[in-house]
């Protein structure tokens, strides 16, 4: 059966397969591939994913809102009267440090976000895509920045309601948060070793707390070092919780702990080194 066109002469099948032979020749022929994303746009781009996970789910957020606020409370009116006389002179040493320890314990969920993408197999989906292969992995833990962003600002907020006063000002304010957020992207490589190393969400959030929690207690947080026994002192004076927690005191108070800052810098350079290099070997491996 032909087909009649408009003017009702029916085209002989001789006279089509030429012409659409031809235009599709001239597609394929003029039609440019978009080019290969490089590694900083593909890294974005899952970036950008997961915060739109972000906003999609916010409840997810209760760790970096609610949790901290909670954690500035109890800390400041449970220890602030026995250890500094009261909860206002307290709270000038520990918000920072608690800032720290409430950022840091949230590195372990860039783990779980990636052990979770494996079970349902989108890992395996984005492995065949032509970018970057590390591309996915840094895209979570730049999505994740917008977490230790939002509960820096957070627990400022709540020490300010409470009466922390930062001498640094803004300046000081702002260069502490900036710290701990590299410090932070470079602990996650943590979490994101154990998202890729270990079979299920429950087990990433166990080998991450067995990391976590000796880091933060066994530290400068809550008490200073020197009322501790001998043997105790030297463990949290070389624990790099230690050194970020002082890091960013100081230059909240406006002071420029060059040492703590070069100590931040120098951990955080080694944690991206040792464990991004076994995170990327697990990845290409998986």
């Amino acid at each position: 059966m032909s087909t009649v066109t408009s003017g009702g002469t029916a085209p002989r099948g001789d006279e089509l397969a030429p012409v659409s032979a031809r235009t599709l020749a001239d597609l394929l022929a003029t039609d440019e591939r978009p080019p290969r994303p490089g590694p900083f746009a593909a890294s974005m781009a899952f970036g950008w994913r997961a915060m739109l996970k972000i906003k999609h789910v916010p409840e997810q957020l209760f760790d970096v809102t609610v949790l901290p606020v909670m954690l500035v409370l109890m800390f400041t009116h449970l220890f602030g009267g026995a250890l500094a006389g009261s909860p206002r002179e307290y709270i000038q040493y520990l918000l920072p440090g608690v800032m720290v320890m409430s950022v840091v314990m949230t590195t372990m969920y860039t783990g779980i976000a990636i052990n979770n993408d494996i079970d349902k197999g989108v890992f395996d989906r984005f492995r065949t895509l032509p970018v970057w292969r590390p591309a996915t992995v840094v895209g979570y833990l730049l999505g994740d920045v917008l977490r230790y962003s939002i509960a820096s600002v957070v627990m400022l907020t709540a020490g300010l309601v409470i009466g922390f006063r930062p001498d640094g000002g803004a300046v000081g304010v702002v260069a502490g948060i900036l710290l701990l957020i590299v410090f932070a992207f470079s602990f996650s490589w943590i979490g994101t070793m154990f998202g890729l190393l270990v079979r299920d969400e429950k087990t990433v959030m166990g080998a991450s707390m067995t990391v976590i929690f000796p880091s933060n207690f066994l530290s400068d947080i809550f008490v200073d070092p020197a009322t501790m026994p001998g043997w105790l002192q030297t463990l949290v004076d070389h624990n790099p919780i230690t050194h970020v927690a002082s890091a960013v005191r100081g230059l909240m108070d406006g002071h420029w702990p060059g040492a703590e800052v070069a100590w931040t810098l120098g951990w955080s350079a080694a944690l991206v080194a040792v464990f991004g290099s076994l995170t990327v070997r697990l990845y290409n491996r998986k």
